[in-house]
């Protein structure tokens, strides 16, 4: 009898079942980049967010290596609203939507500014605001950046945004400030379809996201990888069965392009 080794004790190996052909897409993963090679290499990239950032995101796709299809889902159509008598104790800008059609309605820049993120608060200050504060996050993280403030207790905060917001701030700080929304734009579906060819997608927002679980095919999103920027927006892909679908470490456009990983070597 061959003698064992150690305590006696035999080793297994012990490993995981692999999901069969009938388990459904994968959960999405957040952070890090796609580890699963024996999918298609990521070359086309489409871009979904409307103009004009698709441009930019487009851009950033091409210095990475990557080549940029750009075929928005959303379009933004900027209302006119009339401005609300009495100046505000600041402002606040969910998007940078938001102040591209806020700042032709009115020449105030003195007015404090709180920026959802580094992006939005560019915008801010690129269109002459002097104070900017960013939350560096999503809207959760805004809404935590002005229930810590003290000074904005009681506060009478303006919200230039969208006429569907994505999320209600005024009741993420009921109680400590008070949010008064004027819309600004609207996002409207173009109506357009999935490209061609396509070797991931990429989805700026929750509202993108609904609009791509509208109009594209289970069979056409089948061996394809999803690059959400949120977990909200990642949720209106569930039913789609892609073979990945990543959400994005922080809510910017540099984190969700990281997710996307290297391009393969041209050869």
């Amino acid at each position: 009898m061959a003698p064992r080794r150690g305590n006696g004790r035999r080793r297994r190996n012990r490993r995981r079942p692999r999901p069969g052909p009938g388990a459904g897409p994968r959960r999405p993963r957040r952070g890090g980049r796609p580890t699963d090679r024996t999918l298609r290499p990521i070359r086309q990239v489409w871009v979904t967010r409307a103009e004009p950032g698709a441009a930019r995101t487009a851009t950033r796709l091409a210095e990475l290596g990557f080549q940029p299809i750009v075929r928005p889902l959303l379009r933004i159509e900027t209302l006119s609203p009339v401005p609300p008598s009495g100046r505000p104790d600041a402002l606040v800008f969910t998007s940078v939507n938001g102040v591209a059609a806020w700042a032709p309605l009115d020449a105030d820049r003195a007015v404090p500014v709180l920026a959802v993120g580094q992006t939005t608060a560019q915008a801010a200050r690129a269109a002459g605001f002097a104070s900017v504060r960013s939350a560096d996050g999503d809207l959760d993280a805004l809404a935590a950046l002005i229930r810590s403030d003290p000074a904005l207790k009681g506060a009478r905060l303006q919200h230039p945004g969208a006429e569907t917001p994505a999320g209600d701030l005024g009741a993420l700080i009921e109680g400590h400030a008070w949010v008064e929304p004027l819309p600004v734009y609207r996002a409207v579906q173009t109506g357009l379809g999935a490209p061609d060819a396509f070797d991931a997608v990429l989805i700026h927002s929750p509202r993108a996201a609904r609009a791509l679980a509208a109009v594209l095919a289970p069979d056409t999103a089948r061996g394809r990888i999803a690059c959400a920027i949120s977990a909200k927006a990642a949720a209106f892909l569930a039913e789609l069965p892609f073979a990945e679908t990543h959400i994005a470490a922080a809510p910017d456009d540099a984190a969700l392009l990281a997710r996307l990983g290297k391009p393969p070597i041209a050869v």
